[in-house]
């Protein structure tokens, strides 16, 4: 029994290392998805046209402090799908120094339906806050590309990126004093608030205690090639992502 037992243990570490080798390729049919169907672009359409139906059922309301729409960048406004494609064809992770360089070309395509519902907004006197964890460094080409397709209130004041801390609370906090926010749009549960991944916090029971918010005041987006899901899948330390590929294997759910 100790020898079957034995053997059983080296085959499934060596079939788990094999996979691990292969790890780059977990995310091929994510960017393919998100590049080439036609449900991708049906979702997004999909999330904004409820945007503006929410939109216009709050302007119907009485504000207090001028109106406003937090907005995320990535994936939400700007599709990036092909630094992605980038990093797998080179079969690395992802690299921060690669990120940049792709950011700074200021070419990423939008995400369908994202800038005519912000021009919507705009037209109805609603402010639009960008909040991102791009680096301040990024401002600049990220204005570049967000002015190239007519995105509305593109400048400083209304660009919040990362500072010291990537979480976006406190830059919520900061529009909040002088707007009310009607709205948040991201690809990210972060996006719209920090309860989502808080570590005594159940992350499904807590989308599930705000269902009556997705597709009202809090529109999101589909991603299927990162976000901070997957982070909890991993026990905390350095991992490579070879471990990081077994462990995603080991936990599917299967019957």
């Amino acid at each position: 029994m100790l020898h079957k037992f034995t053997l059983t243990i080296v085959v499934l570490f060596a079939m788990g290392s094999a996979y691990g080798q292969e790890y780059h390729r977990d995310y091929t049919n994510a960017v393919l998805w998100q590049q080439q169907s036609g449900e991708y672009r049906a979702l997004c359409f999909q999330a904004f046209n409820y945007a503006q139906l929410s939109l216009d059922k709050a302007l119907k309301k009485r504000a207090k402090k001028p109106r406003c729409i937090i907005v995320d960048i990535d994936e939400t406004l700007l599709d990036n799908s092909p630094q992605s494609g980038q990093t797998l064809r080179s079969k690395k992770g992802f690299d921060l120094a690669e990120w940049k360089r792709w950011t700074g070309m200021a070419i990423a395509d939008t995400v369908p339906g994202a800038c005519s519902f912000l021009k919507y907004a705009a037209s109805k006197k609603v402010a639009i806050f960008y909040i991102s964890n791009r680096d301040q460094s990024e401002i600049p080409a990220t204005m570049q590309n967000l002015k190239r397709y007519g995105f509305p209130y593109v400048d400083n004041d209304h660009l919040l990126f990362r500072d010291s801390t990537s979480n976006k609370q406190s830059r919520r906090n900061q529009v909040a004093m002088t707007h009310q926010i009607v709205m948040l749009a991201g690809d990210n549960l972060s996006d719209f608030s920090t309860v989502f991944y808080q570590e005594e916090k159940n992350t499904k029971e807590e989308v599930d205690l705000l269902a009556k918010k997705f597709g009202t005041s809090f529109i999101i987006l589909p991603n299927p090639m990162y976000g901070d899901w997957e982070q909890s899948l991993y026990p905390k330390g350095n991992l490579t992502e070879a471990e990081k590929a077994d462990i995603r294997l080991q936990k599917i759910k299967t019957y």
